[in-house]
């Protein structure tokens, strides 16, 4: 019933949009040459209503070229391995000398990886980057079986044992659990393929420590709830349907109301541009909600493990976590460095949730450990925006570069 009622009013939505922007197409000429009256008024709505709606599709990373030294130098998405709910995504540079080979981990939790654009775009300057593209599990077919925990850390160590020996991993927030369990597994076999340096960024490796409002709600309720209240059924009409999923718009407005006062505000400001025709301020604000509005849906499977395993049980910091039936000790990691990162006002993943990682990665000499914490800066600036550029990025090559 949950996605149906979803679907029933996104329909409806559809048309109302596309009223909009047929009005918003003829209303916008006019307004350009007469702003600030009330026609300009008309046209901003018109625009805001057009927008008013969130997609299941993948945007795209817009990265089509980089400055590599002193020269501008063409990306290329290269998909490099495929699977039904997955991709390694490499973005391929023609540059005179080999760069450090670095797998961005992107969380599955209701974005898609693009998410991660400024992550990408800023670390393609020095490195040879790929990432987990991940797809919508709308999309993936019941035939193509589940996909939980253990398949995500499964897909972690395959997508690295591709990328083959020398290669470096960054998790951003929720994957930075799975990323150490990953890690652990590889270093357990001696696999040549386990990373030379792990980063994880705000990641909810130990949430028992400094609990936010995410790790409350999910203390306060028991998983029969999660099952019952959040899980929906894809409709017959996509490729996924009857795959049990977490819906991506549920995880949307969970997020959306942890800050109701800001995006009201992003959106005043938006349609206040509109009318004025300060068109590069209302771009900005349209790229980032362009994103933030596009949804994929998690399977239920992952969705409740990840509830259960890392917030409600916090298996890994316990010692308890397993991998296909066998212990995960991150005490048998010792060739790989460890760098975390965290943001001083995260509301999401808040301080000592990621830097709880040391404490685990016994194996690791002290000199190959650092820990950062970012003042000033919220979640999404831990992994993006000006201070990840300027401050936290540079941190993030020296790391690497030591490792090499």
């Amino acid at each position: 019933m949950l996605y149906r009622r979803y679907q029933a009013q996104a329909d409806l939505a559809d048309m109302v949009r596309a009223t909009a922007r047929f009005s918003a197409a003829v209303t916008t000429p006019f307004a350009a040459l007469r702003p600030r009256l009330p026609l300009s008024h008309a046209m901003a709505t018109q625009a805001m209503l057009a927008r008013a709606g969130i997609t299941h599709a993948r945007p795209s990373y817009r990265i089509n070229a980089v400055t590599v030294g002193n020269r501008e130098v063409p990306v290329t998405e290269e998909p490099v391995l495929v699977t039904p709910f997955g991709t390694l995504l490499h973005f391929a540079k023609d540059v005179d000398v080999p760069q450090p080979k670095v797998l961005v981990v992107a969380p599955l939790s209701g974005h898609f990886a693009t998410l991660l654009r400024n992550t990408v775009q800023t670390l393609l300057a020095d490195h040879d980057v790929y990432i987990t593209d991940w797809h919508n599990a709308r999309d993936v077919p019941l035939e193509d079986g589940p996909f939980g925990f253990d398949d995500y850390v499964e897909h972690l160590i395959r997508f690295l044992e591709t990328m083959g020996p020398g290669s470096h991993v960054l998790a951003v927030c929720q994957p930075c659990v799975q990323v150490l369990a990953a890690t652990a597994v590889m270093a357990a076999d001696d696999n040549p393929a386990q990373p030379r340096s792990m980063t994880l960024m705000a990641g909810p490796v130990d949430t028992r420590i400094n609990p936010t409002s995410v790790n409350t709600l999910a203390l306060s309720k028991p998983m029969s709830w999660f099952e019952e209240n959040l899980i929906g059924t894809v409709p017959s009409r996509h490729k996924g349907a009857g795959r049990r999923v977490y819906p991506g718009f549920v995880q949307l407005s969970a997020f959306m109301a942890m800050n109701p006062e800001r995006h009201a505000k992003a959106h005043n400001d938006l349609y206040r541009h509109l009318v004025k025709g300060e068109t590069e301020k209302a771009e900005a604000i349209q790229t980032f909600y362009d994103e933030y509005f596009a949804v994929l849906d998690l399977t239920a499977e992952f969705y409740l493990e990840t509830i259960r395993m890392v917030f409600q049980d916090a298996l890994l910091p316990k010692g308890e976590l397993t991998y296909r039936g066998r212990p995960v000790d991150p005490g048998r990691i010792r060739r790989t460095a460890l760098l975390t990162v965290e943001g001083e006002r995260d509301d999401i993943c808040a301080l000592g949730q990621t830097a709880a990682a040391h404490d685990l990665c016994t194996g690791i000499r002290p000199y190959r450990k650092r820990h950062h914490m970012q003042a000033g800066v919220g979640h999404y600036g831990v992994f993006s925006g000006r201070r990840w550029e300027g401050q936290i990025y540079p941190i993030v090559r020296n790391m690497i570069l030591a490792s090499e």
